[in-house]
């Protein structure tokens, strides 16, 4: 089963948070307290092998998707509206791929839905090598400074460090196995002209990892879907405008 962090709220719906690469579920704590308070049962899963979660060589977005779904079952719910972000927007897809009678809606932040060019694979191994031969400081170094808006990252410095430590207290073969299953995943770009739940799709305008031409081809794909912009937010956009982040993804949640 995998370990999750979360909190209960009411009757109000069921939310399942899926975290980014290579942060954990940490990342979600902004949005937990709030959802509770307006009664949404709420769960932030950790991937495999991160902090507290049983690690799994050679798992796959399907692999996760499974275990999401025993979770889902054994937490008791008929169903849950899914917010992934980044790698969790991946995990997202392949859970409604899999199990869409499971899904209430579905929120995908900072993420994309096509498979990568062989350049984006190229990067993603050196990634990998340089990672496990210099350790999980090197996977910090080159993602946290493309997390944030700029001046998040150059005013708050408590939030980049917080971030950055929940990056070097992974182990590096944790981290190298997140990336390949990133590199792995399947592409979901005709599956987004499918999806047949209420769909918000969320990106911050300084996100230069997913960008805002990125959201808006989603969501030209996905029927009904509604695309939201957060200013001043980059990558990381519910911990960059915590409160804009969660003002949507309430009015979205209360809209269903």
């Amino acid at each position: 089963m995998l370990t999750f962090t979360g909190a209960a709220g009411g009757d109000a719906g069921n939310v399942l948070l899926l975290h980014a690469f290579p942060v954990s579920a940490e990342m979600w704590e902004p949005q937990l307290a709030p959802l509770a308070e307006s009664g949404y049962r709420v769960v932030a899963p950790y991937v495999y092998g991160f902090d507290s979660s049983p690690s799994r060589p050679g798992w796959s977005m399907e692999d996760y998707a499974r275990d999401l779904a025993r979770l889902v079952e054994a937490l008791g719910w008929s169903s849950t509206t899914v917010v992934g972000l980044s790698m969790g927007g991946y995990q997202a897809l392949a859970f409604y791929r899999l199990y869409p009678e499971l899904v209430d809606s579905l929120v995908l932040c900072d993420t994309r839905a096509n498979a990568d060019s062989p350049e984006v694979l190229a990067g993603r191994q050196q990634f990998r090598q340089a990672v496990m031969e210099k350790g999980s400081e090197e996977a910090a170094a080159r993602m946290v400074p493309n997390f944030f808006a700029k001046e998040t990252y150059a005013s708050n410095q408590p939030l980049v460090e917080k971030t950055r430590e929940s990056i070097i207290r992974q182990a590096p073969e944790e981290i190298s196995e997140a990336m390949r299953a990133i590199a792995e995943r399947k592409d979901s770009t005709e599956l987004l002209t499918r999806i047949a739940c209420p769909t918000l799709i969320v990106n911050g305008m300084e996100d230069i990892v997913t960008t805002t031409a990125v959201a808006a081809e989603m969501h030209a794909l996905i029927p009904g879907s509604k695309l939201e912009l957060i200013p001043e937010a980059g990558h990381l956009s519910n911990l960059d405008q915590p409160a804009m982040f969660n003002a949507i993804l309430l009015e979205h949640l209360q809209s269903l």
